[in-house]
């Protein structure tokens, strides 16, 4: 009965969140603009990189145009190109979670990342085939915690196969992903790469790893989903 996995990118396939508030603040020093570590993932992590300058701008009470904004994105993409070409950027068990899947049913990505970021991650890693979709901050869809990205990705896997959103998993790092995830009618499995367990609730499932991801929970999950639907 599973149709589909659906896989954030950021905190879920690649450790990139640190690399990622490792290039925000580099281009936003340059401006003479703090970012703390404990900022990003409390309040910034789930943004895209256009939505996370217009929030801390507003939280900062700054009047920045879309120019800058645009110049910071610019450069921030060139930062973090070189940082996530490294050899160190997946998770352990990324790899074979996502052939594992692959072998069972049609994946897709769909995350705030770039989709440069995420082509050239999955393609140094020799994932890019595992995929047939890919919906990022590329496309200019809302980022999560609106479901735009998951229905995008739904969309657009369905060129290539039926896709029934509650017969299909997500995979999450944190509170933002899920809430998209849901919205989208996703059943959602949490890692806890990002976050505690006790901050992905609303997951029908948590795990430390993607190592202890298996076909037949994700089955499982959909059973139950089916025996048990959401109100």
């Amino acid at each position: 009965m599973l149709q589909a996995v659906f896989f954030d990118f950021d905190g879920v396939i690649a450790d990139s969140e640190p690399r990622h508030l490792q290039a925000y603040q580099a281009v936003l020093r340059r401006d003479g603009i703090d970012l703390s570590r404990e900022q990003y993932y409390e309040r910034y992590l789930g943004y895209d990189d256009v939505g996370l300058f217009q929030a801390l701008m507003e939280d900062r009470g700054l009047a920045i145009d879309g120019a800058k904004i645009d110049e910071w994105i610019a450069a921030k993409s060139k930062l973090i190109e070189s940082l996530l070409s490294g050899d160190d950027v997946l998770f352990p068990g990324a790899v074979d979670c996502v052939q594992r899947c692959a072998a069972h049913v049609p994946l897709a990505v769909a995350s705030g990342a770039l989709e440069p970021e995420i082509e050239l991650v999955l393609g140094h890693a020799g994932l890019r085939n595992s995929f047939k979709a890919i919906a990022s901050a590329s496309d200019g869809v809302r980022g999560k915690p609106a479901p735009d990205l998951y229905l995008l990705a739904i969309a657009k896997l369905r060129q290539f196969c039926a896709v029934d959103a509650g017969s299909s998993i997500a995979i999450e790092d944190s509170h933002w992903g899920l809430e998209a995830a849901r919205a989208a009618g996703l059943r959602c499995v949490a890692v806890t790469h990002t976050y505690e367990a006790g901050e992905l609730s609303g997951a029908d499932l948590v795990v430390d790893s993607l190592g202890d991801i298996t076909i037949p929970q994700l089955e499982q999950i959909v059973r139950d989903a089916r025996a048990n639907p959401r109100s």
